[in-house]
């Protein structure tokens, strides 16, 4: 991972009005569901299944940082989709593009929507709200330690 030379803290509130945009964004498909990428997504997931009253979450459990370290990806949990139905993966951020080239291998057929995404790994999302450089290093409001 390249060196973080940027800072970009979110407050919940930043966080409400991008997953009603994002929300917004993908409202114009019928999704039988969601697939939260954890734990990033877990949040901007139920913020956008309120939004979109979409009842069906599921998780895929990807670890893939020690505190702000990158490090390689470890599958956790896989879920077992019924990949007919149409799926909505939300994520909090697209950063190098491994996680979603990992969803994108085992699900070709869902449609990633992430709040933020960085160059390296933005043309993975198809739906994503804002666009940080490369070197931001983003905080959510939900992250141990930012207050």
């Amino acid at each position: 991972m390249s060196e973080m030379t940027k800072e970009r803290h979110v407050s919940w509130e930043e966080i409400h009005h991008m997953c009603k945009a994002l929300s917004a964004n993908v409202s114009h498909k019928k999704w039988d569901g969601i697939l939260a990428i954890t734990r990033g997504g877990m949040i901007p997931a139920a913020l956008i299944a309120q939004e979109l009253k979409i009842r069906v979450v599921d998780t895929i459990c990807i670890s893939s940082y020690d505190d702000q370290s990158q490090r390689s990806l470890e599958i956790l949990k896989t879920p077992d989709l019924d990949l007919s139905k149409n799926w909505l993966v939300i994520d909090d951020i697209v950063d190098t593009g491994e996680t979603a080239k990992i969803i994108h291998e085992k699900f070709p057929k869902l449609t990633l929507a992430t709040l933020f995404a960085k160059p390296k790994g933005k043309a993975l999302a198809k739906h994503y709200i804002e666009l940080v450089d490369q070197n931001t290093w983003v905080f959510f409001p939900w992250e141990a330690g930012d207050t």
